[in-house]
């Protein structure tokens, strides 16, 4: 089955066409942070905008790169949520009316669920059962995963996510948008014993985070250091950005750590924006090996928003039979816990 999978859900737009014998034969990516930098975050109506410009020749791009046509693919999937309910229904009615035209069947994929099962896109995928780590800009969830479609929540965010926490912090120390990666390269010249960050709820037990806390944290001692100084020095901010992913990616690490005792698998996938930080692929490599456990996640350009996480989704639930009705529908919240497992599916909203 050939399927060309679509992701519009916030500020990327993302095609990919998957073949379930072949693998994936071509992707496309339109990264608008650029024009979003611009405003300090995702404008979602700009966001919407931009997906109707790019989403058709980024088709024709992969389709070219394939080397097939339109009348070649034999179904589309599309993210219907979560996320901006404009950049959802761009690619959703693109999508639907794609696959109306052609027809041919169509499903919406979550678009979690893709990030959850991109690393099955690499050469040596995680097998079921495993804990996987949702962490993102929008995300951080703690999941127990015994299947396609058999998902239990663990534990999660009780307020910012990581990467949102990690864009905000960025922000105070007045690096542009998006953050995560400029503190990222900034803390690898940073002295991360200079100053003690909190590592939020893990001297308490469960799986729930808390990145708030730490992000007054990271302003206090920002605004401390600039009434010592006036302005940060190159230094001072490098030893601020090191402390602070330190202090994320301990506390992301001691919670896998507990998801992985607590549920007995030998298995953990870390998917989403955040999960191509290499500190915390270290860290949390070093913590499976300790636990008798592995590793997994996707090559760098798999672990952001890409079409390919979608393809590659819908082509699971497509073949058990999936299908979407014709209405179109998106959903920007949309509990993960409440897709039926393979098996199980059938004509689903």
């Amino acid at each position: 089955m050939l399927v060309l999978g679509i992701e519009t859900s916030c500020d990327e737009t993302g095609v990919a066409l998957y073949d379930s014998e072949r693998g994936l034969l071509g992707d496309a990516l339109y990264s608008q942070v650029e024009m979003h930098a611009e405003y300090g975050g995702v404008v979602p109506e700009l966001a919407s905008r931009d997906h109707v410009r790019k989403l058709i020749p980024l088709i024709r791009e992969v389709c070219k790169e394939a080397e097939c046509t339109l009348h070649s693919i034999d179904a589309i999937a599309y993210t219907a949520g979560p996320g901006l309910i404009g950049a959802l229904m761009v690619g959703a009615s693109t999508g639907r009316a794609l696959a109306l035209a052609l027809g041919i069947p169509a499903v919406g994929v979550h678009h979690m669920e893709g990030h959850l099962l991109a690393p099955m896109l690499e050469e040596t995928p995680p097998s079921f059962p495993f804990v996987a780590l949702l962490v993102s800009g929008g995300h951080t969830q703690l999941v127990s995963v015994k299947g396609i479609g058999e998902y239990s929540l663990l534990g999660e965010s009780l307020d910012d996510a990581a990467g949102e926490a990690f864009d905000k912090a960025a922000k105070m120390m007045g690096l542009d948008y998006p953050g995560g990666p400029l503190i990222a390269k900034l803390a690898e010249s940073g002295n991360s014993d200079r100053y003690t960050f909190p590592r939020p709820m893990t001297d308490r037990p469960g799986l729930d985070f808390s990145f708030s806390g730490l992000k007054t944290f990271t302003l206090n001692t920002v605004e401390a250091a600039k009434r010592e100084m006036g302005e940060l020095d190159q230094q001072t901010s490098a030893d601020i950005a090191a402390c602070f992913e330190d202090a994320v990616v301990d506390t992301l690490a001691i919670k896998c750590r507990r998801a992985i005792q607590q549920t007995g698998f030998k298995e953990l996938v870390i998917a989403g924006g955040v999960s191509a930080n290499k500190k915390l692929r270290k860290k949390l490599g070093d913590m499976a090996k300790k636990e008798g456990a592995k590793l997994f996640y996707a090559r760098p350009k798999f672990c952001t928003d890409n079409g390919a996480m979608i393809a590659y989704a819908g082509t699971q639930r497509l073949m058990a039979g999936e299908r979407s009705p014709l209405a179109i529908t998106a959903q920007p919240r949309w509990p993960m816990e409440t897709l039926p497992a393979l098996g199980k599916a059938g004509e689903v909203q």
